[in-house]
């Protein structure tokens, strides 16, 4: 599994009049994981693009558990945990930094398309690749297989 942390702070303008992070602002937040976690992985959104790959969601759902208010520094998890075909499945959680309290949950389904043709496309190899390469496995210093990971 791939796994990788994004921090956000929740910023005053987020905050709905009961002084919560407004719900919509999540959907933001595990955007800007879901880049920040390929950049990570050697390969920005704007690589894909350049090469004329999109990536549409095209399913997404979030639980709220507890909620966030302002200036709670947040940890975005995002998690990989398979290979792509035709669509790239990811996990989330969103948990409040200090505590590790588990606020939401989400998942979210991108597909690949090609620009050019607007048509649907499997994995592009260039992705495969990265996502292969961090989810294969590797030892450890006493000799005990152990999955790749992004740092946290």
């Amino acid at each position: 599994m791939i796994r990788h942390v994004y921090q956000h702070r929740v910023r005053y303008r987020e905050c709905d009049p009961m002084g919560m992070v407004y719900h919509a602002h999540y959907v933001d937040y595990l955007e800007a994981a879901r880049t920040e976690t390929l950049r990570a992985l050697g390969l920005p959104y704007r690589e894909l693009e350049a090469a004329g790959i999109i990536m549409p969601v095209v399913a997404l759902s979030l639980r709220f558990i507890q909620p966030a208010y302002y200036d709670d520094l947040l940890d975005i998890v995002t998690m990989i945990r398979e290979l792509p075909r035709a669509r790239l499945f990811l996990d989330y959680e969103v948990r409040r930094h200090e505590t590790q309290e588990l606020l939401a949950t989400g998942q979210v389904t991108l597909c690949f398309v090609d620009r050019a043709r607007n048509r649907p496309i499997r994995a592009p190899k260039v992705l495969l690749d990265v996502l292969q390469q961090a989810l294969a496995p590797s030892l450890s210093t006493d000799g005990q297989p152990k999955r790749s990971c992004l740092p946290k």
